[in-house]
């Protein structure tokens, strides 16, 4: 089995949306969602990966984003009264250890979830290596 299939293969597991467009993989998955009457908001993983065949290595990056989009009642987007608001919130770049729960917090947000960012990485990292590539974690895009 090829590199490629074996880390199709272990984000199959999440299971989580995979894309390619130019030799790049994005992964993307929602971690938590909160609906209320006329409003959503979403927490996301989004992961890329790209796959360099002549330097033997897989180069990563991953991001945690929150959305959030509808009517709101005053105190759910802190403003005052009624009106339509629609936000978007990255968490910083880089490795990401533990949970998530202390960024969502940072956020003002509760959500229930069971994704762990590590335990993904760790095995993306493992079958990278076990096929003789190096993995080099990015900050920046890819």
């Amino acid at each position: 089995m090829s590199l490629r299939e074996d880390l199709k293969q272990v984000i199959a597991a999440i299971p989580a949306e995979v894309s390619e467009k130019k030799g790049v993989f994005t992964v993307r998955h929602v971690v938590a969602e909160r609906k209320s009457f006329l409003s959503r908001k979403k927490l996301v993983y989004t992961a890329k990966y790209r796959i360099d065949e002549n330097k033997r290595e897989v180069r990563f990056t991953e991001t945690l984003k929150e959305t959030g989009f509808g009517l709101t009642g005053g105190s759910d987007f802190n403003s005052p009264g009624f009106g339509f608001k629609k936000e978007t919130y990255k968490t910083g770049r880089g490795a990401r250890e533990g949970g998530i729960e202390e960024q969502s917090n940072l956020l003002g947000k509760k959500y229930s979830y069971t994704f762990d960012f590590k335990t993904l990485r760790a095995a993306l990292e493992k079958k990278t290596q076990d096929a003789g590539f190096a993995f080099t974690y990015q900050i920046i895009s890819i």
